[in-house]
């Protein structure tokens, strides 16, 4: 399916993203990516900096085969389910979203 915006594509993204198993993994996965960066800025190591994309879509693949039995959104959209990941963090984080 074709989306003209992210605000058109988030609910896919969230309806995707139904169970709680597979949104844990998610927020697991993007807070250990986020926690990579920061950490592979900080001591400028390129091997941190590679292993980033690993634990953001590690979780959230793992989510998504064995809990939603579906397929992730980044395969289609990779841009806006990226996007997606961060936003949905920060709903999670602050409670819009449970956990």
């Amino acid at each position: 399916m074709q989306y003209n915006s992210f605000r058109d594509f988030y609910p896919h993204y969230l309806n995707q993203h139904s169970n709680r198993h597979c949104r844990r993994l998610h927020f697991l996965g993007t807070g250990l990516a986020i926690v990579l960066a920061a950490a592979a800025v900080a001591t400028q190591s390129g091997w941190l900096l590679l292993a980033v994309p690993l634990a953001g879509y590690g979780g959230a693949w793992a989510g998504h085969f064995l809990f939603e039995r579906n397929q992730p959104a980044a395969f289609k959209n990779p841009w806006w389910s990226l996007r997606g990941d961060f936003v949905m963090f920060g709903q999670m984080l602050t409670g819009r979203i449970k956990f």
